[in-house]
């Protein structure tokens, strides 16, 4: 059997995988801080097989497709399964539907961008990314669940509500900028970018990841805004009917 260097980032999908299971397992036995850390694991992995395949030079649509199966166990299953063991169980069938749009919708989020990506390198993605809709539930249950591993008050009323707009955000038309790549010459073609990634970053860190959910809040709200702002601004709207133009053809659902 011959090996190539495309085993290198396949590897990284493949823990990627592997640690979205380990969150379902950890949260089915109630041991959802557990959950979270492997779920957040994943998201690195998947950070990692992204840097991997641009150093071996090893894009490929097979990495594309083994990329989104993965994502859809650890960003989709598994963050859905965690809401409903938390809290949305409590809603009974409306719980159970409510957790399973975030993986539902994550699904055909990651089924658009496969039928209407052309070539492996992008400024921005349509609709929230579905690592970024797990990681923003993930952090929230971190930042309000309280010692028990439990939601009280608001936030055990706003987690249902925030799994629709999430779910819902994924499959919009909505623009969202990519990470930026570690390298001078992306830093001077995108310099706000990267210096808001790092200065987030540093703000997670400081603050032992107390700050994750608001900067993931943040990161979505700002997406919202700027396609409203543009929607509203007819000089803004001009410019970004002018970028639509120069797609690819979309495949709606």
């Amino acid at each position: 059997m011959r090996i190539t260097r495309a085993v290198v980032p396949t590897l990284f999908t493949v823990l990627n995988m592997f640690c979205g299971l380990l969150s379902i397992v950890q949260a089915s036995d109630g041991n959802f801080i557990e959950a979270i850390y492997f779920i957040i694991l994943a998201g690195v992995f998947d950070a990692l097989d992204g840097m991997m395949a641009r150093l071996t030079k090893s894009s490929s649509q097979f990495g594309v497709e083994i990329d989104s199966l993965s994502d859809i166990v650890s960003f989709g299953a598994a963050p859905a399964f965690l809401a409903y063991k938390v809290q949305l169980y409590q809603l009974n069938e409306w719980g159970m539907i409510i957790s399973s749009l975030l993986m539902i919708m994550g699904g055909i989020r990651l089924a658009r961008f496969n039928v209407q990506l052309v070539g492996f390198d992008k400024d921005y993605f349509t609709g929230l990314p579905i690592p970024a809709s797990a990681f923003a539930i993930v952090s929230y249950l971190f930042t309000f669940m309280n010692d028990a591993h439990q939601l009280e008050g608001i936030p055990a009323l706003m987690l249902a509500p925030l799994s629709v707009a999430l779910s819902l955000i994924m499959v919009s038309k909505i623009k969202y900028d990519t990470l930026p790549k570690f390298s001078a010459k992306e830093v001077r073609k995108h310099p706000v970018k990267s210096i808001s990634f790092f200065f987030c970053v540093l703000l997670i860190v400081v603050t032992k990841g107390e700050a994750l959910f608001y900067v993931f809040a943040a990161f979505v709200l700002f997406g919202v805004g700027r396609y409203l702002y543009r929607a509203a601004v007819p000089s803004a709207h001009h410019e970004q009917k002018e970028i639509d133009q120069e797609e690819a053809p979309s495949y709606d659902i």
